[in-house]
This record gives C-alpha cells, structure tokens and sequence, in this order.
C-alpha cells in the first residue's frame, strides 16, 4: 500500500497525520518527542524508528518542523533515502532562503518538492480546514494538492519554488498589524464609553472590517467562537506570530522593502513575550495594549 511518510509530529502536525489516517493513507511517522509519538499512535499512524525509516517507503514525505535550520538538516538526511519519484512537502513555516534551498537540494536527486506552510492554527489542523500556500512547479502542486486536500480546505498554488512561505509571512504580517489595530480601536473606546459589542456592530459592517475584527475579536462576547473567550488560550501563540514576524522582517531586508509597520510589530509582539506572554493567543495583545505603561 503507498505510504505517506510524515516526520515532525507536534501541535499541528499530531492532528494533520491523523486526518490522512482518517481518509485512509497509510502514515509512516516520526518525531524526537517520544510523547508525540505515542500521541500520533492512538490515532492510527505508524510510528516508526527514524526519520530515514519514514521515508524508505513512502511515496509522499511531509515534514512539520520549526525552523529552516531543521528542514534542511532533516532533509539532507532524508532526500538521499527517498524512491525516485517520492513527493517532498515541507509545511514548516521558514524563512524564503531556507524554503529554496530545500528545493535545490532535492531537485538535485531528481526529487519533486512543495513548500507548503498553512494557515488556521491548531482548530484548523484537527478539523482539516487549513489553508495551504503552496510554492512548487505546476506538476508537483497537481501531485500534492489532493494529499493538501485531505487536511485543509483551500489550496493555493502561489508560484515558484519558497512563494508558499512568501504568502505565508506576507499574509500574518497584514494579520499582526490588523490585529494591534482592532486591539488599539477597542481599548480606545472602552476608554472612552463604548461598549464592545457596539464598537463590533459598527466597525464589522463599515470601513474598518478585517478578518481580526469579525473572526477573531479580541474581546469577549462578539465572536463567541475567539480565544477571547477562552481566556486567550491558543489558536495561534504569540510566539508563532512573532516568528512569522521576524521572518518577514528579514525578507523585507533582503529585498529592501520598507516594512516600517510590520517591523513595528514585530516590536510590540516581541516586547508581549518577553513579558511572559508567548504562550497565549495572539489576540491577547489587546490586555498588552490596556496594560498602563509607566
């Protein structure tokens, strides 16, 4: 039976191995964290003894790992074990340069390749609504997009190979931004006499409508289904927008762009952190915002 290899098993890759397993694939995986295995073994994967071992008989590899260093040390140990015609798929969000040159190197063994980082959190990996930006030729998306479609519902081929991690950072660049905005706007009102729900009502439905406004508001009440309220648990951890932060800021560089918001946010999420709140939704910038400042 074709297998799918799937090696980097933690909060989002746990749940999208089990969504192939659910639609029927059969999913060699494998992680460092031996509690991560054991997760991803009750839910029907295979856990086996290494990343090689993921790899030797599978048609199509998937790796969910946290930085550009890690998928290439992960795929120089990995592409030289593949079949010719094995399919790689990295859905890591990395920086453009690391994406490219994990391209090349399997390009070099005749290996076609995607980089497809995702977007929806951790909801969206257990329920199999990601959306995925898919960097990569037109054939190799033709390939990977029904494998895509088994754990998400919108796939986009965005162009040559690393374009999946330019939309990525591009589009939680405009989110960081939109989202200290909304935060700023419902701390100013409140100040100021109004209420949420009043702020939301008219703000959702005239020229500052945004997807941190009408999805995911930072306070409670509107949007019943916000980490709001849920006491701002992750969804999406502040850490992992300030990464996507820190990346597009370096892209800017690299191209020269002027980034002067999106740079700024980064600062404000950096300085979030560092006050001891990384590990909560990204939306919980807002009690940063309403925090007084000396």
């Amino acid at each position: 039976m074709p297998a799918i290899g799937f090696i980097g098993l933690g909060n989002m890759g746990t749940p999208m191995a089990a969504n192939l397993v659910k639609s029927g694939e059969h999913v060699l995986g494998f992680d460092l964290v031996p509690a991560l295995r054991e997760a991803s073994a009750r839910d029907g994967v295979q856990i086996v003894a290494s990343a090689r071992s993921a790899v030797e008989d599978a048609d199509v590899v998937i790796t969910m790992l946290p930085a550009g260093e890690h998928v290439l040390s992960v795929w120089n140990d990995i592409v030289p074990r593949a079949r010719q015609g094995t399919l790689f798929i990295d859905c890591s969000t990395i920086d453009v340069a690391s994406a490219r040159k994990a391209h090349a190197l399997a390009a070099a063994r005749g290996i076609a390749t995607l980089d497809a980082p995702v977007s929806g959190g951790v909801g969206g990996a257990k329920a199999a609504t990601l959306t995925f930006m898919v960097g990569g030729t037109e054939h190799a998306f033709a390939r990977g997009k029904p494998i895509l479609e088994r754990m998400g519902k919108r796939i986009v081929h965005c162009g040559e190979a690393g374009n999946g991690q330019v939309a990525k950072i591009c589009n939680n660049m405009i989110l960081a931004a939109s989202m200290i905005a909304v935060g700023e706007a419902f701390v100013m009102g409140e100040k100021l006499g109004l209420s949420h729900q009043a702020l939301f009502d008219v703000a959702s439905a005239s020229s500052g409508q945004c997807w941190a406004l009408t999805s995911y508001c930072p306070v409670p009440g509107p949007v019943p289904t916000s980490p709001a309220n849920n006491d701002y648990k992750p969804g999406f951890a502040a850490a992992l927008m300030l990464k996507d932060l820190k990346l597009a800021r370096e892209a800017a560089k690299s191209v020269k762009v002027k980034n002067a918001i999106g740079a700024h946010a980064a600062e404000i999420y950096e300085e979030f952190a560092q006050a001891g709140h990384s590990g909560m939704d990204f939306s919980g910038i807002i009690n940063f915002i309403r925090a007084p400042r000396e």
